[in-house]
C-alpha cells in the first residue's frame, strides 16, 4: 500500500509526541500544534491513517499508533537522522542548517540507499543534534542523558543533544560555543531563577537561562 509524504509527516508526529509524553496517547490538538495544522484537516488525515491500518484512532478518545505505524514512522525517524549526519559530517553543513533538507530527504524510499549511507557513515548511533538514530530494526541506542538544568553543582558534564531543535536556539548554542562532546562544569546554580554558571571544556565560563539549561541535554561524567 502507497504511503504520501504528508501521511509519513503525520505518522512521524505521533511517534515523536508519543514519546515526549511518555508513550501516551496523542491528541487531535496536540498533533495540530505540532504540525501547525487546523483541527479539521488533522482529524480528516488521522481517519484516512486509521482506514490504512497506521493507526488506532477514535474521536476524542485519542490515538496510538499501530505495529504497523510504528514501524513506518521509525523508518522516516532512521532516514531523517541518517541524513542529517551526512549533510553535517560529509558536506559541512552546519547542525542548525539541516532539518529542512532532511525533511525532504527523509521521503526516498529506498531500503538499499538507507542502508548504504548508513554503513558509510560508520553506523552511527546519533544525529547531530544527539538523537538517537534506530537501527534497521527499529531498535533505539540507549543513552542516559539528563537536562543541564537537573545537574548539581561541581558535577563534571557531557553534552549529548538539544531538546530544541528550532534554528535559533541551536544558532544561541554554537555561539556561546556549545556543541555535543563538550565537557561542561557547573560552578553556581542561582536561587534566584535557577540560571546556571558553568565553564565549557575548562576554558571559559558562561551563565546561562534555567529554560536554557533545560533544553541542554547532558550525561554526568563525575
Amino acid at each position: 500500500m502507497e504511503i504520501s509524504f504528508t501521511e509519513e509527516n503525520y505518522l512521524k508526529a505521533i511517534f515523536s509526541l508519543s514519546r515526549l509524553y511518555g508513550d501516551a496517547e496523542v491528541s487531535t490538538n496536540q498533533i495540530s500544534e505540532h504540525l501547525n495544522n487546523k483541527a479539521a484537516s488533522v482529524t480528516d488525515m488521522l481517519k484516512r491513517l486509521a482506514e490504512k491500518k497506521f493507526i488506532d484512532y477514535k474521536p476524542y478518545k485519542g490515538v496510538r499508533l499501530t505495529e504497523k505505524g510504528r514501524k513506518t514512522a521509525v523508518k522516516v525517524v532512521r532516514k531523517h537522522r541518517l541524513w542529517e549526519v551526512f549533510l553535517v559530517e560529509k558536506l559541512k553543513f552546519k547542525w542548525d542548517e539541516v532539518h529542512d533538507i532532511a525533511e525532504q530527504l527523509e521521503h526516498i524510499n529506498s531500503d538499499e540507499l538507507i542502508e548504504k549511507l548508513d554503513l558509510f557513515l560508520g553506523r552511527p548511533k546519533h544525529d547531530p543534534h544527539g538523537d538517537p538514530i534506530p537501527d534497521a530494526n527499529g531498535k533505539f541506542y540507549a543513552q542516559k542523558s539528563i537536562a543541564l538544568a537537573e545537574a548539581k553543582v561541581k558535577q563534571v558534564l557531557v553534552v549529548t543533544g538539544v531538546s530544541d531543535h528550532s534554528t535559533q536556539f541551536l544558532q544561541y548554542l554554537s555561539q556561546s560555543g556549545i556543541g555535543l562532546g563538550d565537557h561542561l562544569k557547573v560552578d553556581e546554580v542561582n536561587s534566584y531563577d535557577h540560571s546556571l554558571k558553568v565553564k565549557v571544556n575548562k576554558n571559559h565560563g558562561l551563565f546561562l537561562s534555567h529554560k536554557v539549561a533545560l533544553n541542554i541535554l547532558v550525561e554526568v561524567k563525575s
